[in-house]
């Protein structure tokens, strides 16, 4: 393993008891990195705790719903009163959500969806920045090529609108807190084997009103298949990692060209 320099910085991971959140923690946790799991699921999010201490890793749970502001201002503080210091926010928990026509798509489903992908990134940035001002850092968001790259998935307005708020708060977030040595970038998953459809419900409605794509054979061209969370992690790692220093205010698209075939 080549040293990256981050052993003994302290990361948040919000979702990582799962997916994406998970391989990230994770291959962090490998680097000497020391990793607070925030995520609403508690029991995946000790299994992964588990893991990364039989590993000789350190890591803390924390239940955290990220669309309620005290809930993420509560899991900060704790993080801090264990460590005291953050260097690295991974804010990717999220969810699919309901996927409708727009007259069919309920305010109460909008709401969801928005509240946890860009309320919840907006609560997890905003609490992690007086601690990540002390020495700066690095903060990560999971958006998506849907609602950036790809929009011809009928019936995700909802998602994709709060995929696309993530690129526009990176930019803003960038540019306001680079003097503090903070860096912002995004990444834009395309098809990943986590298990976020779960949380997905694809409605009738959205599959009547689906405007037929065509892929060529291969839907994912630079592998022909999903790619795997570790994939993800090792460009989480790179991102929060001294070796992306001058890399802020950028949207990094991991998806083997996959949203070139409908972008």
């Amino acid at each position: 393993m080549n040293d990256t320099g981050m052993r003994g910085q302290v990361a948040a991971v919000t979702g990582g008891g799962s997916g994406i959140g998970r391989g990230a923690a994770k291959r962090l946790a490998r680097e000497g990195v020391k990793v607070c799991l925030l995520d609403r699921n508690l029991e995946e999010a000790e299994q992964v705790r588990k893991e990364i201490e039989q590993e000789g890793g350190e890591a803390m749970v924390v239940e955290t719903d990220v669309a309620v502001a005290e809930s993420v201002e509560a899991g900060m503080r704790q993080l801090i009163e264990r460590w005291g210091r953050l260097d690295i926010v991974f804010a990717n928990a999220g969810i699919n959500g309901t996927w409708t026509t727009l007259e069919d798509l309920s305010v109460e489903d909008w709401d969801q969806t928005l509240g946890i992908n860009l309320r919840g990134t907006f609560l997890t940035v905003k609490y992690a920045v007086p601690h990540l001002k002390r020495q700066g850092g690095s903060v990560i968001i999971t958006s998506s090529v849907n609602g950036t790259r790809v929009f011809s998935n009928t019936g995700a307005s909802a998602y994709s609108s709060s995929k696309a708020g993530q690129v526009a708060f990176m930019k803003m977030a960038a540019l306001e807190l680079a003097e503090y040595k903070i860096r912002v970038n995004a990444i834009c998953p395309g098809a990943i084997r986590t298990n976020i459809g779960r949380n997905t419900q694809i409605t009738d409605e959205a599959n009547e009103a689906k405007i037929p794509v065509e892929y060529p054979e291969g839907q994912m061209p630079l592998q022909h298949g999903p790619g795997s969370p570790e994939q993800v992690a090792e460009l989480v790692l790179f991102l929060a990692s001294p070796r992306s220093s001058l890399v802020t205010g950028t949207a990094v698209y991991i998806d083997g060209a996959e949203s070139l075939l409908v972008g």
